[in-house]
């Protein structure tokens, strides 16, 4: 089955929390902490890869979750890192937040990776936190818990060519006929239920891959048919090879009908090369009409993928097409040696009122407070000189903060006292 849509829910593993432990040994009266860290969790990585050529294997396994890191133990062991989940998906994936929608990342080569949720670190464990003011710290960090994630995964297809055509022009004989690919053929419309691909070669060493999209209609882009959920598809490709039964009715009326339906479903579509393309040439009928009607069109060819007539000629001109789009692109990047990094100052804590009091936001000040085992007298104490090292609560007073109200960090409620 082709699966081109698919959502997934990811969590990162969380790290593992840091120990506790004193030294103890005989005759050793005053032995000193040594609780060890915790490992960090792993990571949840996308990974491009061309194994899979559809989402299916995704759409019966929705939820990834990240591997744990190991809890610290006595004697200064520090735990295991928990191992990264690499997560294949097919080449061409584009990566969105399902929320926002928003594109996270379009992995379009082999091997490209997203890092798709991250990982928690470990909790340090008492050994760290022993200074000359504090020879016996009693407590521990907790390990911090890995990020979450929900995205949705859509596939296009990466394809240097898209034959497109009106159900039944013969899209996919044409690519049975110039490529290994084994499309289903048959006399009745919509025959191709989903994508196919097959790979063309031609003379010394070329070859460029070729996209059959089931039939489309008018209306497509607006949910009729079949070619709608698939126009996405041929966005990636180079060229388009416009198919056209002489057969039809008006067969430049079918030509607008096709390019009307790309022009509604994405502007990119504007700037392809094209090759038209009338096939079934082998019909003696289809020939005579050929004659007529080709004056309507910019240098048409016919061909009979039964017979292979004209064929040839068609790769052909699909490959100068190629050629001449890939200049065409190597031209416009323009390389400014001159251009100069642009850097951007990120805050370390941003705070925002909230009804009964102020919330707190910021990479380092929520690790802090998810890591910290509120059960512990000492592990508070800790936090508090945290916070206060890292300017929130100077910030909480310049904001107009007063005594008891409340302070929220990464769903802790806390309670501001002035210093």
């Amino acid at each position: 089955m082709f699966v081109d849509r698919a959502r997934i829910n990811v969590t990162a593993g969380a790290g593992g929390n840091g120990c506790c432990s004193f030294r103890r040994e005989k005759y050793v009266p005053y032995g000193g902490p040594n609780g060890g860290d915790g490992g960090d969790g792993g990571d949840i990585y996308l990974v491009a890869t061309t194994r899979h050529t559809t989402l299916n294997h995704l759409r019966y396994h929705s939820t990834w979750k990240g591997n744990r890191g190991e809890h610290g133990r006595g004697s200064d062991m520090h735990g295991k890192n928990g191992e990264d989940v690499p997560i294949e998906v097919p080449v061409g994936t584009v990566i969105r937040d399902r929320e926002s929608g928003a594109v996270l990342c379009d992995l379009s080569e082999e091997g490209q990776r997203y890092l798709a949720a991250r990982k928690g670190v470990g909790g340090r464990g008492n050994a760290r936190f022993s200074s000359s003011t504090n020879r016996a710290p009693r407590f521990a960090e907790k390990g911090e818990p890995g990020g979450e994630a929900s995205l949705e995964l859509e596939l296009k297809l990466i394809a240097d060519v898209g034959i497109v055509g009106l159900p039944n022009a013969g899209k996919s004989t044409f690519l049975s006929r110039v490529s290994a690919a084994t499309p289903k053929i048959a006399d009745y419309p919509f025959t191709t239920l989903s994508p196919n691909l097959g790979v063309v070669g031609l003379s010394d060493y070329r070859t460029f891959t070729l996209a059959d999209i089931p039939g489309i209609i008018e209306g497509a882009a607006e949910g009729k048919g079949l070619g709608h959920d698939f126009l996405r598809h041929i966005e990636r490709t180079k060229v388009l090879l416009f198919l056209i039964d002489p057969g039809d009715l008006g067969p430049g009326e079918t030509l607008r009908i096709l390019e009307e339906e790309l022009a509604q479903h994405s502007g990119v579509f504007g700037e392809r090369p094209r090759v038209v393309v009338f096939s079934k040439g082998d019909i003696p009928e289809n020939r005579a009409r050929f004659e007529e009607v080709k004056g309507e069109f910019d240098a048409p060819y016919l061909i009979s993928s039964v017979t292979g007539e004209g064929v040839d000629d068609v790769l052909e001109a699909v490959w100068q097409a190629l050629d001449r789009y890939a200049r065409e692109q190597r031209e416009e990047i323009v390389f400014d040696p001159s251009a100069e990094t642009e850097y951007r100052y990120e805050a370390p804590f941003t705070i925002e009122p909230e009804n009964d009091g102020f919330c707190v936001e910021g990479r380092k000040v929520v690790r802090a407070v998810r890591m910290t085992d509120f059960e512990n007298e000492q592990a508070v104490h800790h936090l508090d000189r945290t916070l206060k090292k890292m300017g929130v609560y100077k910030a909480l007073e310049r904001m107009g903060a007063e005594d008891g109200q409340s302070i929220y960090i990464a769903g802790i409620k806390l309670e501001y006292h002035s210093e």
